[in-house]
């Protein structure tokens, strides 16, 4: 019998990742265009600024904090189950967030959200593995998943500004229902039905460890890159921490652990996973500064913003499909490392950006961080869960999802601290006497004091922020440069011995120790 076409997916499975993908893009939208509806719906509710914070992160708090229960929870009780459980309370909690009549009542929605979202991500790619035996498949399937995730991420201020021209705010929290109720009624039909390991009770003590060791870091990290550096939020990251050891030691005393620390023996599994958080961790900041530039200093409404960052869709969508093709035949870390160095190449385009070149350079260099990216993001994913046991793939997608999110919100932290030293350094000396204490904080503190100045000195105000905004945007983009360039150099290190798919038998993992 020839095992490799026994273990090419066919076409049940290729329309079953179009089920599973079709709400990762809609899911995707729907969080990122919250940033465009909180001015509407804070004053449609008259949210305090308090309420406001929390609308904003209690979805991202509850994702990072329960997604490797979720994985976990799915390999046992079975992925599909958890993913169809998920997805029914996703589409509930958006329609009541949609029509929440108070910030209390939506808060509670936001935080069901963040527990419905918790269960898709690692189901989804923990169902990917179970559907695309197939290594090359497999790799390719994953693709095209993250294509519609970033799709969703950068469209989203696209959708959310059209939306929210022509309807209410509530709008944008029902992108994502359709889509669960198409899940819901064909995820049945397409996606396969393991009933899970079993693998004895949930340890609930291990639940609560796990969240009282990642809410407060997130926490924290969030914190500080809101407010800076502070005794609470860094006590904060400190517990979590101290809880987080706690919680790896009872683990490994565990026959049936939440979170299997044996994944870690696995090499490529650990390079994987922290190229995952650091490669997060600095792209994700990076995409941060890009929106405030155009929209503070280009002076963009965040439509036009949108528009602007399209051409990145379109290099990540391309950048993730051809990734698993070309691993084929050129190995991980060869590809992963030329996929960095583009992106390399993009950020030290970004420190050319000023008031003169306009937006083209920052357009071509967010293009090409994003064209370098596909090879790291697809490629370590697959690694991720290629490398667990099929009855581990939930825990191992858990654990890079978490290990995203973690770096994103770090990335955040870090470098926004870094751009937002820079930027008081620089208008230190240049903001023109009689300008408002604000606009030596941030620049959208800036922009708002310059609104209610007279001219000339409202023009001087602005363009000494934008200046050193812009400044601060260079220092951010370099660093991330040479961080980024270490991690090309470790994952080619530590990677080199992963052969290219077409080197391995299709039935075989391709990831080694």
């Amino acid at each position: 019998m020839d095992t490799t076409a026994a273990t090419r997916a066919g076409r049940r499975q290729w329309l079953g990742l179009a089920v599973l993908a079709l709400p990762t893009l809609l899911v995707s939208i729907d969080v990122f265009v919250m940033l465009l509806a909180l001015p509407q719906l804070s004053l449609d509710l008259h949210a305090s600024s308090s309420q406001q914070l929390w609308i904003m992160d209690s979805y991202g708090f509850l994702l990072s904090g329960f997604m490797i229960t979720m994985g976990t929870l799915g390999d046992r009780i079975g992925r599909r189950r958890l993913l169809l459980l998920g997805a029914t309370g996703f589409g509930a909690a958006s329609v009541l967030a949609a029509f929440a009549p108070s910030p209390g009542l939506l808060i509670a929605a936001r935080m069901a959200l963040g527990v419905a979202g918790a269960t898709l991500a690692p189901s989804t790619l923990a169902l990917i593995s179970d559907m695309f035996r197939d290594g090359r498949q497999r790799a390719l399937a994953i693709g095209i998943w993250f294509g519609c995730f970033m799709g969703g991420a950068v469209i989203g201020p696209v959708v959310g500004g059209v939306m929210l021209t022509h309807f209410w705010w509530g709008s944008v929290f029902l992108l994502g229902v359709p889509a669960m109720v198409l899940l819901l009624v064909l995820g049945p039909v397409l996606l396969p039905a393991a009933s899970g390991s079993g693998g004895g009770r949930l340890d609930l003590t291990s639940v609560a460890l796990s969240l009282s060791a990642i809410l407060p870091v997130v926490y924290g990290i969030k914190e500080m890159a809101r407010a800076g550096v502070h005794p609470v939020p860094v006590g904060a990251v400190v517990l979590g921490l101290a809880v987080g050891v706690a919680f790896v030691r009872r683990q490994r005393a565990l026959a049936g652990p939440l979170l299997d620390l044996r994944l870690f023996a696995n090499g490529a599994f650990r390079t994987a996973l922290g190229g995952m958080l650091f490669g997060t961790m600095l792209m994700g900041a990076i995409m941060l500064f890009i929106t405030q530039y155009l929209e503070l200093v280009g002076g963009f409404d965040p439509l036009r913003a949108g528009f602007c960052m399209l051409p990145a869709v379109g290099c990540a969508t391309v950048s993730f499909l051809t990734a698993p093709l070309v691993a084929r035949r050129v190995r991980p870390a060869r590809l992963i490392g030329a996929g960095l160095a583009v992106s390399v190449g993009g950020l030290l385009l970004l420190t050319q950006v000023d008031a003169q070149s306009g937006v083209t350079p920052l357009i071509a260099g967010f293009a090409l961080v994003n064209l370098g990216a596909g090879p790291l993001v697809t490629l370590s994913t697959d690694l991720i869960v290629g490398s667990a046991p099929p009855e581990r793939a939930g825990s191992a997608a858990a654990m890079g999802e978490t290990s995203g999110e973690l770096g994103f919100a770090l990335g955040i932290a870090a470098l926004g601290s870094i751009g937002t030293a820079n930027y008081r350094a620089e208008l230190a000396g240049t903001l023109p006497a009689g300008a408002p204490p604000a606009a030596a904080d941030t620049l959208a503190g800036a922009t708002t004091a310059a609104a209610a100045l007279p001219e000339p000195l409202a023009g001087a105000v602005l363009g000494a922020a934008r200046a050193a905004f812009t400044s601060g945007f260079h220092t951010v983009a370099l660093i991330s440069a040479v961080l980024l360039a270490g991690v090309a150099v470790i994952t080619v290190r530590r990677l080199r011995h992963v052969p290219a798919s077409a080197e391995v038998p299709a039935n075989e993992p391709a990831a080694v120790g």
